[in-house]
């Protein structure tokens, strides 16, 4: 943007409590004018941008305080508890799609990511960007979907249309996810696998309620929304297979998750209720 500007998004994944807060960062200064985040908000001019002289944050709100000491002085323990105390303003537009192209880590993530990213931006069907690592290279290209937190490996084009629609809806796509950014790996495996199981594709419907044991073997509870619960036995593994962990890399045996059961435990229902 004009001016050296970037956008920063902040963002909470937890059902129910799904947020996505932003603001802008550069310059700003007392003769630009304020621009108010978010779809339809008036856009700063050129002219406007090009008058700021103090580095900062737009929070949307007319007021510039410095970006470092903005950013330092989050309260991370509150964000994480899903508290955004009015942080700089909401983000309402379309989905983000954070496509990672990070070369540097894995050079598979910017050959595969970046054409990617290219293609989704030109559909208009999300708000398209190319971000750092987000561990899983081996998967590349890989993205992250806010505002629900739901990761994607191996990813064409194709599928992920079908995602950023489906997100535009409230609805998870569980072809080729790799689970919810709020849970730990043994949650996000059993929280696909219910959904898969009970044919549930309402984004907040399903939450994690608590995860048990010690690798490799852990049991999950799983709770929905209409009360029912279930009991989900995950174990870490590896198939045997050599796989190379990254582009070049000698093939090795990483674990994945996998799903021994699956068992309802509380709660029935005789029609699932309309999405």
């Amino acid at each position: 943007r004009p001016g050296g500007r970037r956008r920063v998004f902040l963002a909470h994944t937890s059902p129910g409590n799904s947020w996505v807060r932003t603001a802008l960062v550069g310059q700003h200064g007392a003769g630009a004018r304020t621009r108010a985040d978010g779809p339809g908000a008036a856009e700063e001019t050129d002219a406007d941008a090009e008058t700021g002289t103090d580095t900062g944050i737009d929070t949307g709100k007319g007021v510039g305080v410095d970006m470092a000491a903005a950013l330092r002085g989050l309260d991370f323990a509150a964000l994480s508890a899903g508290e955004h105390g009015g942080l700089w303003a909401p983000y309402t537009g379309d989905p983000l799609a954070l496509v990672c192209t990070n070369g540097k880590r894995d050079r598979c993530c910017a050959l595969l990511g970046r054409p990617l990213a290219a293609e989704l931006a030109a559909s208009g069907l999300g708000d398209v960007w190319e971000i750092t690592h987000i561990g899983g290279h081996r998967f590349a290209p890989t993205l992250l979907v806010l505002p629900y937190g739901y990761a994607y490996a191996r990813a064409s084009a194709r599928t992920v249309k079908g995602v950023l629609g489906a997100v535009r809806d409230g609805r998870v796509v569980t072809e080729g996810c790799r689970g919810r950014s709020a849970w730990d790996r043994p949650g996000q495996a059993a929280d696909l696998a219910v959904r898969e199981h009970a044919g549930e594709p309402s984004a907040d419907a399903l939450t994690v309620l608590r995860t048990r044991g010690d690798a490799p073997r852990w049991n999950v509870t799983v709770g929905h929304t209409d009360g029912r619960v279930w009991r989900v036995a995950v174990a870490a593994m590896d198939d045997g297979l050599p796989v190379p962990a990254a582009c070049g890399a000698a093939p090795g045996a990483p674990e994945r998750m996998h799903v021994e059961d699956i068992t309802l435990v509380a709660g029935q229902v005789t029609a699932r209720p309309p999405v």
